[in-house]
């Protein structure tokens, strides 16, 4: 029996939480206000493309490096502009506001949306049940209408499509499906992905910072503004990564106003460059100057398109970004204003460049030097605002990133402190922040030139374009049912392209771009390690599982003893009984009136609505009171850690017991056999059982003066613990004068509990007010005897000294000490 939750389809999007999902086009997507959309569209350029907005600052710089030398015919200068300018197109304006914005997972883009998005659509995540989607999860969610997170985990079969699930993509489903490697592939290509994702988050704040305060070499005397620039620059980092902690919202208002002004501010100076230098510059938008350039400048102009490829800096930003605002919103804001904007700066510098042959220095084709020297200092303010604004974004999108990989078991768990409590994806790292900030400052004082930071930052971001590419070309065929050729067409056409860029950045390894290589190797080892960790734990756990009739045969013959108060057993298991918890009744024959099994439970989808968080059933008989309760995150959900989640938890259980979802089975079995039925979860819907809680005087008294008329009047029902006396199976709480009451209060349309499940309830209350004792299992995982060398240096050192420095669960850190009970046990794996 299902106990199935009520919720409104038509309920209102908020921005925080964008209601559009396309994991099947076109399905369950809703039009936001035009209104909204263009208040969204606002914001999003301070969030989304800040990054994107600055590129201009660097890129002829880091084109004309080195690698080519513009003469007196232009030719170098107008092909480096038609490349920018085709790169834009094609790029971000083409592959992502054209196609892969469309790709979200329920309006949350960026790499694991589309890994997500791929396993569900196909078995192929390798992450733990406790970690992730599992055959047959789509049967926990409930069959009520506008039940959201049922389709989320609903996994892309010819029946759940109604027979759209053949050809190609049955194909390619059942290849993927049958072949651990491709599996094992696709999720290698998720985090390769996001390490460059973080990397990128180390190498953007230093670029854009240091190329914003290198405005100084055209207003200070020569030589001395590298006595200011590097000090200045690491000033800058280090308060913008202290100011961190306060988060985004508190001084969001003023990002979207200086993206803003430095738009209008750069497409306004190419206007100006155009008009008065070189008006005829637009021809370079012809593709023949880009064919006139590879043909003069060969070689040179190859390993050119390494700093070319910075101006789509920050494209991945509008896809990964996408959970803050909708896709529209992204998609206006690019094409209104960001893209032209970019477009007339570029134009602007070609034009100036092309009448100044004769600057010498480091800064001959820098950015600056196409400022007219009147306004040279106002405009060097706001590009220092900009790139602050640019590098905020990418340091919160890596956290971002982080966080989800925590959600699904890849990444060891860290402390993740959510700054706004309107929008849950503005979150805050500690960790992270200050290892980013200790490599950012690394890599500044290091290379102390844009031309290194260019080519290191350039193949961190077109790394992370290749992994979408390649990831979309499978969207392309399993979700959206297109045919093969068109994914084929996709990959060939933008991984073309990006290959071409790819192979320039690569070639520069010696300069610079060997440090996103080594920063994703870092990352990627820490990934692997703990995933594997996870695993192998994982297994342990699965194969040492307790039986149900192992429980069911404990007695008070065996010398077992119920104490009162509710026992909350943490597992990764969502079935079965736990060894820590054998171990735990072996040492310690005793346990809880009230056993709760509970298993946290991350899916790797992006929101699971309240109404479908909590996932109940009963374990044994009746009598026993021995529940499990597992407890369902999305990767961008903020997971309880507070007293409201021990309320919530105890009314899911309660709703479990009043709606009639543990009614005992017996079917004339015998005594210790469990039927199947009895094991089956229950979705309970929250906000139908309500419990109140607070500090009376024990007894009658204090039930008669809690308990006035005027609820009696509104026809709502109460259930709450008798006055507490011992009983021959629980022992009896030390005598207080104050003592918490809890009592359930159901609504008036509520049909009056029978006698078996009000007692039941009773007993519920009793045990909530003598109180919740966490257990939590310890184990230390060891390599067992005969393992390899590898696995064992893997197990003994990494797992276990990543283990032994990560946080623990989020659901205990704010537990009493006095309330936890820690269970150690070796695990050999």
């Amino acid at each position: 029996m299902k106990s199935a939750p009520t919720m409104d389809p038509e309920t209102a999007a908020t921005p925080g939480t964008p209601p559009e999902s396309t994991g099947r086009r076109g399905e369950g997507r809703k039009r936001l206000p035009w209104r909204m959309t263009l208040s969204l569209a606002y914001q999003s350029l301070g969030v989304v493309y800040g990054d994107l907005s600055t590129s201009p600052l660097y890129v002829y710089k880091a084109a004309f490096a080195d690698d080519i030398q513009h003469s007196e015919t232009n030719e170098e200068i107008l092909g480096v502009l038609s490349f920018v300018f085709w790169t834009l197109t094609l790029v971000p304006l083409l592959k992502y506001v054209c196609v892969v914005l469309r790709a979200d997972d329920n309006g949350e883009g960026g790499t694991f949306a589309l890994y997500s998005l791929l396993c569900r659509h196909a078995r192929a995540a390798l992450l733990p049940p406790g970690r992730g989607a599992e055959p047959g999860d789509e049967d926990q969610f409930s069959d009520a209408g506008g039940a959201a997170a049922k389709k989320y985990l609903e996994y892309d079969n010819a029946d759940a499509l109604g027979g759209r699930g053949g050809g190609a993509a049955a194909s390619v489903r059942r290849v993927l499906e049958r072949h651990k490697v491709l599996q094992r592939v696709l999720l290698v290509l998720a985090l390769v992905g996001t390490c460059m994702v973080i990397g990128d988050g180390v190498l953007t704040p230093a670029i854009s910072v240091f190329s914003a305060v290198s405005g100084l070499e055209l207003s200070m005397e020569k030589g001395h503004h590298k006595y200011v620039e590097l000090p200045l620059a690491c000033f800058i980092l280090v308060c913008l990564f202290a100011l961190q902690h306060y988060g985004t919202h508190r001084v969001g208002f003023i990002f979207a106003p200086i993206v803003i002004a430095w738009l209008l501010c750069i497409s306004m100076i190419g206007v100006y460059n155009i008009v008065k230098w070189e008006p005829h510059v637009y021809q370079a938008l012809s593709p023949y100057y880009m064919y006139k350039f590879l043909k003069k400048t060969q070689r040179g102009g190859w390993m050119s398109l390494g700093g070319i490829l910075l101006c789509v800096t920050g494209s991945e930003a509008m896809f990964a970004d996408l959970g803050h605002f909708n896709q529209l919103s992204i998609q206006i804001a690019f094409t209104c204003m960001v893209y032209p904007s970019l477009i007339l700066a570029y134009m602007g510098q070609a034009a100036y460049l092309s009448k100044h042959h004769i600057l010498e220095g480091d800064y001959r084709v820098g950015f600056y030097v196409s400022v007219p020297e009147v306004i040279r200092w106002p405009v060097l303010a706001i590009a220092i605002l900009a790139a602050v604004v640019g590098s905020q974004a990418v340091i919160t999108g890596t956290f971002s990133m982080i966080k989800q990989c925590t959600s699904l078991g890849c990444f060891p768990r860290v402390k993740i402190v959510h700054t706004s409590a309107q929008v849950h994806g503005q979150i805050y790292i500690p960790e992270i922040n200050w290892i980013l900030m200790i490599l950012c400052l690394a890599v500044t004082i290091g290379f102390r030139d844009t031309k290194h930071l260019g080519n290191a930052s350039g193949l961190a971001v077109i790394t992370v374009m290749l992994v979408t590419t390649c990831l979309m070309s499978l969207v392309i065929v399993l979700c959206w049912h297109k045919s093969i050729f068109l994914a084929i067409g996709f990959i060939v056409f933008f991984g073309t392209i990006e290959a071409l860029y790819f192979s320039a950045a690569l070639i520069k390894f010696r300069e610079g771009a060997w440090v996103p290589i080594v920063l994703a190797f870092v990352f990627m080892m820490v990934m692997c390690i703990w995933h594997y960790g996870t695993i192998k734990k994982y297994e342990f756990d699965l194969q040492n599982k307790v039986s149900i009739n192992w429980l069911l045969g404990l007695s008070p013959n065996l010398g077992i003893v119920r104490v009162r108060g509710i026992g909350l057993i943490h597992t990764e298991l969502d079935s079965g009984i736990p060894a820590i918890f054998s171990h735990f009744v072996t040492n310690l024959p005793a346990f809880h009136q009230v056993l709760i099994f509970m298993c946290i439970k991350n899916v790797p989808i992006p929101h699971v609505s309240p109404d479908e968080r909590f996932l109940v059933g009963r374990i044994g008989p009746k009598e026993y009171r021995i529940y499990r309760c597992i407890v369902r995150y999305g990767y961008h959900d903020v997971q309880m850690d507070d007293q409201e989640f021990e309320k919530d938890l105890v009314c899911s259980v309660a709703e479990f017991i009043r709606s009639g979802g543990g009614a005992s089975k017996t079917n004339g079995l015998t005594p210790g056999v469990v039927d199947r039925d009895e094991e089956r979860m229950t979705v309970v819907a929250s906000g139908r059982m309500r419990m109140m809680e607070d500090e009376g005087l024990g007894g009658a008294a204090a039930s008669e003066s809690t308990v006035g008329p005027s609820r009696a009047a509104r026809g709502e029902r109460e259930i709450q613990s008798p006055s507490p006396t011992p009983t021959p199976t629980a022992t009896p709480a030390p005598a207080t004068g104050v003592r918490k009451r809890v009592r359930f209060v159901l609504p008036a349309s509520t049909p009056r509990p029978n006698a078996g499940v009000e007692e039941e309830l009773r007993e519920l209350t009793d045990a909530r007010e003598a109180g919740m004792a966490f257990i939590l299992g310890h184990c230390y995982v060891k390599a067992k005897n005969g393992s390899s060398f590898l696995r064992r240096l893997v197990i003994n050192f990494g797992y276990d000294f990543l283990r032994r420095n990560s946080r623990g669960p989020n659901y205990a850190v704010t537990v009493p000490h006095a309330s936890t009970l820690e269970v150690g046990m070796i695990y050999y794996v």
